[in-house]
């Protein structure tokens, strides 16, 4: 226990680090702000402060940052879902080739130049390599799509 009396910062900081990797993978900032305020205990216990008085500081900061400043940035950051846009908003409705066969679990597109993974809607048929499809949503990574009837190219 001596070590983290002598090093504690060090653990606010590998929390912090921690929390941004995984910030990194969401899109939401919620993680981000709450490595914030590990970097705000950090500094606390970098300052001497006991562990409760780091804890609390820890806490009162990354809820200043989720209810003060998550709303500001998700809102410079975010664009409304059905404004088209960029990122992946843009890319609902968009036509895209097969390349692998895309069932209700898995399957292969051509969208944008790049191959995504993608499944069907509910309620749709197989897609076969080479058919055309439309993005109408996007999870996680993964586009779904349904068949095109027309016989134009992909975009």
């Amino acid at each position: 226990m001596s070590w983290f009396a002598d090093h504690g910062w060090l653990a606010w900081v590998g929390l912090a680090l921690a929390l941004g990797a995984i910030a990194a993978a969401s899109v939401d900032f919620v993680f981000l702000m709450l490595g914030g305020g590990a970097l705000a205990g950090a500094l606390a216990s970098a300052l001497g402060a006991p562990v409760a008085l780091q804890v609390l500081v820890a806490v009162a900061v990354a809820g200043l940052l989720l209810f003060g400043v998550r709303p500001l940035v998700r809102r410079h950051f975010m664009v409304p879902e059905g404004h088209g846009g960029i990122g992946l908003p843009a890319q609902i409705g968009r036509a895209a080739l097969v390349i692998q066969t895309v069932t209700s679990l898995d399957g292969r597109i051509k969208l944008g130049g790049e191959t995504w993974t993608a499944r069907t809607a509910p309620g749709t048929a197989d897609c076969l390599p080479g058919q055309e499809v439309r993005v109408v949503s996007i999870e996680g990574a993964t586009a779904i799509v349904t068949g095109v009837a027309s016989g134009r190219n992909s975009e």
